[in-house]
């Protein structure tokens, strides 16, 4: 009997022991190197509006850390790695700014889009700060800063598709790629022409780029901010171009906090005095993009 225990809390110990092994992060410095370790293959049940977490005390709790930590996806111009190595961007800057006010250091965490929701509310990190597009359903679930830019949903193709696909009639039945948990996944779900569609999910709205060079989708919907920056003459899609006076929508950037953190209020202060002294107007100047009104 004694023996039987034995074997069976020596198989639940290596039980655990490998359960423990299955929950990395991928953490990127402000230097652009990356911790490559984490598990691509390990899920967690999407967020609900049932899962609301309450940020009260935020703020002391970021302080106490003496850091700030902030979910990202490498979306250029918001925040990425340039050529040189740095890392880099709009909200790479903004978020430096805004901790250099608040007395603590940024630690930038790069997540998957979908699971952004869930990474907050696990307290993984502290804030969605990477061109998130602000909506009703993430109100819902979480506390979003005030405006700060504006951007709209575009269409990407391949020039050599100019003629055919010309508006969202033209593509009711063709392979659109879109990024999961992104507005142009909404979008796509929600115009009359591009709901039938097939709609294919990618993880990152790069990802979406490529399939069009690729030929493996028809078009992309994504961020014109991330389009007019990364596509075009002298960039690696010089093969693409978005679709003329097709703007799906017209949406804001806000930064996500957990629900009804003080942390936020905070932060949209130092936004506040980051706009009356210019320095996010020179940044807006420096990444081509247009302030919120």
């Amino acid at each position: 009997m004694k023996r039987t225990l034995g074997l069976i809390l020596a198989l639940v110990m290596v039980v655990l022991a490998f359960a423990g092994c299955q929950t990395t992060d991928v953490v990127q410095d402000q230097s652009g190197a990356a911790d490559t370790t984490a598990d691509p293959n390990a899920t967690v049940a999407p967020a609900t509006t049932a899962e609301v977490v309450d940020g009260e005390g935020d703020l002391a709790y970021v302080k106490d850390n003496k850091k700030l930590v902030i979910g990202y996806t490498v979306y250029e111009p918001m925040n990425y790695t340039d050529g040189e190595g740095n890392f880099t961007g709009f909200d790479t800057e903004f978020a430096q700014a805004v901790c250099a006010k608040l007395g603590v250091e940024p630690e930038f965490v790069e997540i998957v889009w979908d699971m952004k929701v869930v990474e907050l509310n696990s307290k993984a990190i502290d804030c969605i700060w990477n061109g998130m597009t602000i909506n009703d359903d993430l109100k819902a679930q979480i506390s979003i800063s005030d405006p700060y830019v504006k951007n709209m949903q575009v269409i990407i193709i391949n020039k050599k598709n100019a003629e055919s696909y010309k508006d969202t009639a033209s593509l009711a039945d063709k392979d659109i790629v879109v990024e999961a948990g992104s507005a142009g996944e909404s979008v796509v779900a929600d115009d009359e022409n591009l709901k039938n569609a097939n709609c294919i999910q990618v993880t990152k709205q790069i990802d979406a780029l490529l399939e069009v060079k690729a030929g493996t989708a028809d078009a992309a919907v994504l961020d014109w901010t991330l389009a007019k920056s990364m596509i075009g003459e002298g960039t690696d899609y010089a093969d693409l171009m978005i679709v003329e006076g097709v703007e799906l929508s017209v949406e804001e950037y806000g930064i996500g906090f957990r629900q009804n953190s003080d942390l936020c209020t905070e932060v949209n202060k130092i936004m506040a005095e980051l706009i009356a002294d210019g320095t996010l107007t020179a940044l807006a100047e420096k990444y081509g993009l247009s302030l919120a009104e």
